[in-house]
């Protein structure tokens, strides 16, 4: 039988009707497109997909399995070395990753594995009745700071292997970025919740609102009995530019504008947090962050949204499905363009006018691309004279962000580097001992799958550490 030379469509929500609300935006595979798609594989002797997945999940056998239609045995080949597989499957870049590398890739598109391990995932989820068995408790705790994805997946390997778990989330809902900074069409929160379940049932205990460096430090978590931490509370500093007109009402980080989003409910019709309702929304920036507070803008009823970014398409660091499903919803994309000043609302007639202060335009200049600079990517360079304003009320800033300094500041000897991110060796260890960190604490704002990656390694570590005391 030829293969398939393209793999199969994702369904999704038709553009007109997604755009209006926050329901998941792709469908899933039936069990019979996952399977048609799973025999496009090619079960290489040399697994190069395998190379490319960071937390090394055995895919050609997972794939196996979906071909026989033994669809549990697919999510124990998963599970073996993933502890969030129904989130993977949504949200990791596997273009760049797992099928990039794949063999098939090489004439026609790879495999969809991503797609697999999401309908694998979904499919276990839907029909699971049986918690996980409990594994008996070898006696060691360890303490986990942050419940993103590198935290949720040092704790699941430790939970597997008898360490007695605790994680501690500043927030109210324990899964991080996973949470407060992906919106729900894109991952929904049901989805994560049912992954922290099925750690707890491993015995993890999860811990919110307790903030480490206020709330407890790291060495009073030594004090109260553990015997190693995991630093994973990711990098939830915002950058911004610097410009002036930052500071005016209607400006927001893209972590303030999607945590109100997200968790505290600003889609209701009446939030007591609200963000913005209606207007035009520019989002600076061209991530997948941006993406994110675009495609939110517009759920939120703006009535027109921008993106507007310094470098070309080609340039353009997102994933291609997210920018395909902004331009497919009416996102404007405003390239080779870069704000340069925030324009206010002043009547100096009537201090008290409450639209004082309020945003009510952006000074952007056109840009054209010069040589490359030290990432390999051309540099932009502003075109004199070339200076426009957008017509906006409301920007949000999603240029990036920093570990916060918090950590740092409340632990002794814990060394950083010069963008604050903690500084650790090849098993994530940090210059304090029995002191772990990985993800974005370490990397600054990376992926979540390369985060997994950290706290896969991490748990490795403690293991090998506390097994020889």
């Amino acid at each position: 039988m030829a293969i398939q030379q393209k793999k199969h469509e994702m369904p999704t929500q038709a553009p007109s009707v997604r755009a209006h609300n926050f329901d998941e935006v792709a469908l899933g595979y039936t069990e019979d497109i996952a399977v048609e798609e799973a025999q496009r594989c090619l079960n290489c002797k040399n697994r190069p997909c395998v190379e490319g997945c960071p937390v090394r999940i055995d895919i050609p056998d997972f794939i196996a399995k979906v071909k026989e239609r033994d669809f549990e045995g697919a999510y124990g080949v998963i599970s073996r070395n993933s502890s969030l597989p129904a989130v993977c499957g949504r949200v990791c870049p596997q273009e760049t990753q797992c099928e990039s590398k794949c063999t098939l890739g090489i004439r026609f598109e790879p495999v969809g594995i991503g797609r697999l391990e999401r309908f694998v995932a979904d499919r276990h989820n839907e029909r699971a009745e049986a918690s996980p068995e409990r594994p008996t408790s070898n006696g060691h705790r360890v303490a986990i700071v942050g419940s993103g994805p590198s935290g949720l997946t040092c704790a699941g390997d430790l939970a597997r292997a008898g360490y007695e778990v605790t994680v501690y989330e500043a927030l109210h809902t324990a899964g991080g970025v996973l949470v407060y900074g992906i919106p729900e069409f894109r991952l929904p929160k049901r989805i994560v919740a049912k992954e922290v379940e099925g750690l707890k049932a491993l015995g993890v205990k999860v811990e919110t609102n307790v903030v480490i460096g206020r709330t407890l430090t790291i060495d009073e978590l030594f004090d109260m009995g553990f015997e190693a931490v995991f630093i994973g509370s990711g990098a939830g500093l915002p950058n911004f530019m610097g410009i002036p007109g930052e500071s005016l009402v209607g400006v927001y980080s893209a972590n303030e504008f999607l945590t109100r989003s997200n968790l505290m409910k600003a889609y209701r019709e009446n939030p007591t947090t609200p963000i913005m309702k209606g207007g035009r929304v520019a989002v600076v920036g061209g991530g997948n962050v941006a993406m994110d507070a675009a495609r939110t803008a517009l759920r939120l009823g703006a009535e027109k949204v921008y993106i507007v970014y310094r470098r070309s398409m080609e340039e353009l660091p997102a994933r291609r499905e997210e920018v395909e499903h902004a331009e497919e919803e009416g996102i404007d994309f405003r390239l080779l363009n870069n704000p340069v000043e925030i324009l206010g609302y002043s009547n100096p007639d009537d201090p008290r006018d409450p639209k004082n202060g309020s945003v009510t335009g952006m000074r952007c200049i056109r840009m054209e691309l010069g040589e490359p600079d030290a990432s390999g990517r051309r540099r932009p360079v502003e075109i004199p004279g070339s200076e426009f304003v957008l017509d906006v009320d409301t920007v949000v800033m999603a240029i990036g962000t920093s570990p916060n300094p918090l950590i740092k500041d409340t632990t002794d000897g814990l060394e950083v580097n010069r963008r604050g991110g903690i500084i650790v060796n090849e098993d994530g260890l940090t210059s304090r001992s029995g002191v772990y960190a990985g993800g974005d604490a370490v990397t600054g704002a990376a992926t979540v799958i390369s985060a997994m990656g950290a706290g896969k390694t991490a748990a490795h570590a403690i293991d090998a550490y506390l097994s020889s005391k």
